[in-house]
C-alpha cells in the first residue's frame, strides 16, 4: 500500500463525506461548491506535481477516504 500525505488523505475523506451528504440532499449549492474545492485540492495536490498518479493510486486513495467516511469531520471552510 502506498503512503499518502496526511492532508491529501484528509481532503479525500472530506470529499467522501461531502459526496454522501450531497447524495442525501441533492441540489445543495454549498455542498456542490465544497465538493468542487475538495476535488481540486486532491487532483492538484503538490505531491503529484512531478507526474500524475496511476489509476491504482487513485483507487487506493478513494478506499482510504471510504474507510473513514463514517467519521464526523468538520465540513465547512
Amino acid at each position: 500500500m502506498r503512503t499518502f500525505p496526511d492532508d491529501l488523505v484528509r481532503a479525500q475523506r472530506e470529499w467522501t463525506a461531502t459526496y454522501r451528504r450531497l447524495a442525501d440532499r441533492p441540489g445543495r449549492t454549498e455542498l456542490r461548491r465544497r465538493l468542487y474545492r475538495l476535488s481540486a485540492r486532491t487532483f492538484f495536490h503538490p505531491s503529484w506535481q512531478r507526474r500524475r498518479p496511476a489509476p491504482a493510486a487513485w483507487t487506493e486513495l478513494r478506499e482510504l477516504g471510504r474507510s473513514a467516511g463514517n467519521t464526523s469531520e468538520r465540513l465547512d471552510g
